[in-house]
């Protein structure tokens, strides 16, 4: 059982450093503190659990990696170059 809950909603930016695919999602996360006190986040993106993008290894075009999170609007920004 959780004793208090915050919810807050952040934005990473994502890129493959094998193949250069670069993505961002939004997540809302659920920040909850349990009775024992013990900290927790929760990660939903488009209204499903997932795990924390912190974890995630795998690129989504290749399937391979590794890949580097970088400040949200990185890759939309770097678009705007693209032809």
């Amino acid at each position: 059982m959780d004793r208090e809950a915050e919810t807050v909603h952040e934005a990473y930016s994502f890129v493959c450093l094998h193949c250069g695919h670069g993505w961002e999602e939004r997540y809302e996360i659920r920040h909850t503190t349990d009775l024992s006190g013990r900290r927790r986040a929760v990660y939903y993106s488009g209204g499903a659990r997932v795990p924390s993008p912190l974890s995630r290894t795998e690129c989504p075009a290749c399937n391979l990696g590794p890949l580097r999170i970088l400040r949200p609007g990185r890759v939309e920004s770097a678009r705007m170059f693209l032809p």
